[in-house]
């Protein structure tokens, strides 16, 4: 049986190895050691998410605040590139599959996700362009390894 993480390389077509290389690198330190580069990007991304044109999409954010969409993204980022843990001080342990499962992790929505995610990153001028792919690739495949866990969760309902 394959792992999360292995169906999360096949799916994303990212390889572990590029996924994590944000952890060779302490990006939080690349960019300056602040926040404002999260700050901009959570705060890009969750404006083209709240405006975007599929129903279906912007229906699995209804249940949230687009404020506290942000923060939460945000502070995730810095604390998982290597800047304070502002995330697990606030919240607790991240737990991203559990925290997901009251959403519909699909195929599909992982692709919208990303595609704004790409968008963001590309009018982020705070994130430098190694960076950037660094992040792309830790994104697209944790948002498969999330796929993957919803899909393990729903089959053991």
């Amino acid at each position: 049986m394959q792992s999360l993480q292995e169906k999360a390389s096949v799916w994303s077509g990212v390889a572990a190895s590029d996924a994590f290389a944000i952890d060779e690198t302490n990006v939080f330190n690349a960019l300056g050691g602040d926040i404002k580069p999260f700050v901009d990007l959570s705060t890009n991304f969750y404006n083209r998410v709240y405006d975007d044109e599929e129903e279906w999409f912007r229906s699995i954010f209804a249940g949230s605040r687009k404020e506290d969409a942000i923060r939460n993204q945000y502070e995730f980022f810095v604390q998982r590139m290597g800047g304070p843990p502002l995330y697990s001080q606030r919240k607790g342990h991240p737990a991203l599959i559990g925290r997901h499962r009251p959403f519909p992790v699909t195929h599909q929505a992982a692709e919208r996700w990303l595609h704004h995610m790409q968008q963001a990153l590309d009018i982020t001028p705070t994130i430098d362009p190694d960076s950037k792919i660094k992040m792309m690739n830790f994104f697209r495949h944790t948002a498969f390894f999330l796929v993957a866990g919803n899909e393990i969760t729903r089959q053991a309902q």
